[in-house]
């Protein structure tokens, strides 16, 4: 069976059988009460903290590696400042399209505080204390804060945006020290970022088991509501998706790219249909590169560059999918976030959308990550596994289909800034 729908066959499991201890025992039944304490929650959490391990090595290399894979700074010249800005602009736009509508139209809205407030765990503690000891830094100190002093310090303590600008940082100074100990250094990134992803494979292999408990824990202490709430956040996002995707790429490659969005939308229909069944950027990028020579008409050499860049840096619609499901566990869970939280969420979701692996589920390990950090509770991710198939799809969509407008928008008048040796 597939892991979507082991994923799903936990999530029905774990759904029903909360329900029907929701509806026939009640949440302080004695017995559940000590299956969620001794069980449950554990198993949950355990997975929990798998995904936090692993989090500081896969979003450093990848972060490293998708800023050296850009090359020689010097000889790519504007078609490399290019696809940073294009990639910036259009990412913050997606985020803020999600985070505008969740707050909106609030779907997490309504649930008792105080059962909410029970899920918490020593992770969602920890994170509290975190977020607690950053709260008194606003404005410039803010900022400034972001530039990390000791990264081992920001790493121990969980300061993740320190921890991903040092990435950056160091990315770039791989670019501009071009030596062959580099080479070796870079080639080392790459095998930790290999050696991550193949770990985070076999923690997501636990994840129906996992599913099965946290959804079990939500069901039985919210009931039914639990499925109103759920539904709204699934549209929210689908909705959030759809007006970027439509309204956001056709714009950009009609007044940026010069080309009409309809032709745009034809000539990607092929990588669109890959895209949303495969659920992976990485393994659709030679169906996006055939398509933006063949039906595109676009230069070849920016295309490789631009997609196969954008099949890790360029993942708009993962960044406006972290956005919105943070933001929705922060309502769900009564977790009021601050205009300066919200905007850390953003700037994250945005460097996340750069260090996420293109790969399915690749989004997990930041979103639970960025929860910690705003001192949302961890376990709320069990609900967006159990319907993240579809979300999945949606959200490659979107990324594929950004990475092809980044193309067009970039290959207009920028094929002679490309070293011949790119190609």
């Amino acid at each position: 069976m597939s892991l979507h729908l082991r994923l799903l066959l936990g999530f029905v499991i774990g759904l029903v059988a909360g329900l029907a201890a929701h509806l026939f025992a009640g949440a302080d039944a004695p017995w559940l009460q000590a299956l969620t304490s001794y069980v449950t929650q554990p198993v949950g959490q355990i997975f929990l903290r798998l995904l936090f391990m692993l989090v500081i090595p896969l979003i450093f290399s990848a972060l490293v590696l998708g800023v050296a894979e850009m090359g020689d700074i010097r000889s790519l010249g504007r078609i490399g400042g290019r696809t940073l800005v294009y990639t910036i602009v259009v990412s913050s736009i997606a985020v803020v399209i999600g985070l505008t509508l969740v707050n909106l139209f609030r779907p997490g809205d309504g649930i008792d505080p105080a059962v909410a407030q029970s899920l918490i765990s020593d992770a969602a503690d920890r994170a509290e204390t975190i977020v607690a000891s950053s709260q008194q830094a606003s404005g410039v100190s803010l900022l400034v804060q972001i530039v990390p002093d000791n990264v081992v310090r920001a790493a121990a303590s969980n300061d993740i945006i320190a921890v991903m600008f040092f990435a950056l940082i160091f990315g770039i100074g791989m670019v501009a020290t071009r030596t062959p100990a580099t080479e070796r250094v870079k080639e080392f990134f790459q095998g930790v970022f290999e050696i991550s992803m193949t770990l985070i494979h076999g923690v997501i292999r636990l994840a129906p088991y996992a599913v099965a408990c946290l959804v079990f824990n939500l069901a039985a202490l919210f009931g039914w509501e639990l499925l109103v709430k759920l539904a709204g956040y699934v549209g929210v996002a689908l909705l959030a998706m759809a007006i970027h995707f439509f309204v956001v790429y056709s714009v950009a490659v009609r007044w940026f790219g010069g080309m009409s969005p309809l032709a745009f939308f034809r000539g990607s229909q092929e990588a669109i249909v890959m895209a949303f069944t495969s659920s992976s950027s990485n393994a659709t990028l030679p169906t996006a590169l055939k398509v933006a020579e063949e039906e595109l008409r676009l230069p070849p050499r920016v295309a490789r560059f631009v997609l196969t860049i954008g099949a890790t840096a360029n993942q708009n619609g993962t960044a406006l999918f972290e956005g919105v499901t943070v933001l929705f566990l922060a309502q769900f869970f009564g977790v009021d976030l601050t205009l300066w939280q919200q905007l850390t969420v953003m700037f994250v979701c945005i460097l996340g959308g750069i260090g996420t692996a293109g790969v399915p589920s690749g989004s997990l390990p930041v979103i639970a990550m960025i929860c910690a950090m705003v001192g949302v509770p961890p376990e709320g991710i069990g609900l967006i596994l159990g319907v993240d198939r579809l979300l999945d799809m949606s959200r490659t969509v979107l990324n594929v289909t950004g990475d092809l407008a980044a193309a067009v928008v970039v290959s207009r008048g920028s094929e002679a800034d490309v070293p011949a040796d790119d190609a």
